[in-house]
């Protein structure tokens, strides 16, 4: 049974048999939960998480672009669609160059850090801090601002998506920016428009605290899924060290095997297949990337791969602006550690698996230097 049959009179799908187990008890390795959903369970009510699975990559990605099927606000995602458009624009016009110089710097400072070491934790000493430092200084805020904004980050946002004390550190720099713009993002959100009207002082630190949130979780955590399955494969960073720009499909293939958000939730504005009005929908991102009708050996990660088709972080009409951040930071993040530090590979032994229940990345990569 499918999340796309709509024909006729909706059909009931099946609740989650009692032996089945749940999404809040598969934390430590959720793939065979996702492997019995795809095959069994494409559609089933999970009465202990309170929502409908969809589990097949297809129905997933129906489900993501449905109108009939709206985000549920969280934290990481406070904004009004109105917000986030000013957020894409500003990101993807000229403030998109300031954006790439600031992964560039940013990286390049992390990686000189490791250099002449014999050992490093990639996640301690760089997956955790280069987005939180490269959303700093596309916002204009200076780098040795960095240890207490990520700290704030790290401790995570209220109900509303904010933290009290990046809203009070933001207020004044918005206010200078009003009075005196310059090239970087905060200045581009400062003079962007909302239905013809600047946005306010609260939405733009808003907009700016959330953009940090999600850099110092998210797309640390996709980052560091990417450098671990890309280290993973020696013979796949050699082919990217010598042609750079195949970067990109490497991590696109990340994301699709690894994302870093395993499952998104949808409400239902209205019945939508067997799914009633009202209900909660849980797109399964984790088990949509490993499903087997659409991708050849899902379980494994080939930076080549043609066609990874990634289901993370969504398909918004402007371009989602956390998939822009990830991508320059993972692209960018590479690159400079493969050129900074050419003796890059993993150390010797196994490494952890990956941590998390709807948040998955590894807890450490160790790696040697030289």
């Amino acid at each position: 049974m499918s999340i796309t049959q709509t024909a006729g009179a909706p059909p009931r799908a099946p609740r989650r048999p009692p032996s089945l187990r749940n999404l809040r008890t598969a934390a430590a390795d959720p793939y065979p939960l996702y492997r019995t959903l795809r095959e069994h369970f494409p559609l089933v009510y999970d009465e202990p998480f309170g929502a409908w699975l969809v589990s097949r990559h297809d129905d997933v990605r129906a489900a993501l672009t449905d109108p009939r099927l709206a985000p549920v606000p969280s934290p990481a995602d406070g904004r009004t669609p109105d917000h986030r458009e000013a957020l894409a624009s500003a990101l993807w016009g000229p403030a998109r160059r300031a954006l790439t110089a600031a992964v560039d710097r940013s990286a390049f400072v992390l990686a000189r850090r490791l250099a002449g070491r014999e050992t490093a934790d990639l996640v301690a000493e760089f997956c955790d801090w280069l987005p939180t430092a490269t959303a700093l200084a596309a916002l204009g805020i200076p780098y040795e601002e960095t240890a207490r904004v990520h700290r704030w980050c790290r401790a995570g946002l209220d109900h509303r998506g904010r933290h009290p004390e990046l809203d009070a550190f933001l207020r004044p720099l918005v206010a200078r920016r009003r009075a005196h713009p310059g090239g970087d993002l905060l200045s581009a959100l400062c003079t962007a428009g909302d239905g013809g009207r600047p946005l306010s002082d609260e939405v733009v630190t808003h907009i700016a605290g959330t953009l940090l949130g999600a850099a110092g979780g998210t797309t640390a955590r996709a980052l560091a899924s990417f450098l671990g399955n890309l280290l993973e494969h020696p013979r796949q960073v050699d082919v990217i060290r010598a042609r750079p720009e195949l970067a990109a499909g490497a991590w696109a293939e990340s994301l699709r095997r690894d994302p870093p958000v395993h499952v998104v939730l949808r409400w239902a504005t209205a019945p939508f297949g067997a799914v009633p009005a009202g209900a909660t929908v849980a797109c399964l991102l984790g088990a949509a990337g490993r499903d087997r009708a659409r991708f050849a050996d899902p379980d494994r990660y080939d930076a080549f791969r043609p066609d990874p088709a990634p289901l993370a972080y969504g398909f918004q009409p402007h371009g989602c602006p956390g998939a822009l951040l990830a991508g320059l930071t993972a692209e960018r993040g590479l690159r400079a550690l493969l050129t900074t530090l050419p003796g890059l590979r993993r150390a010797p032994g196994a490494w952890a698996a990956p941590e998390g229940r709807f948040h998955r990345s590894p807890p450490a990569l160790p790696v040697r230097l030289r």
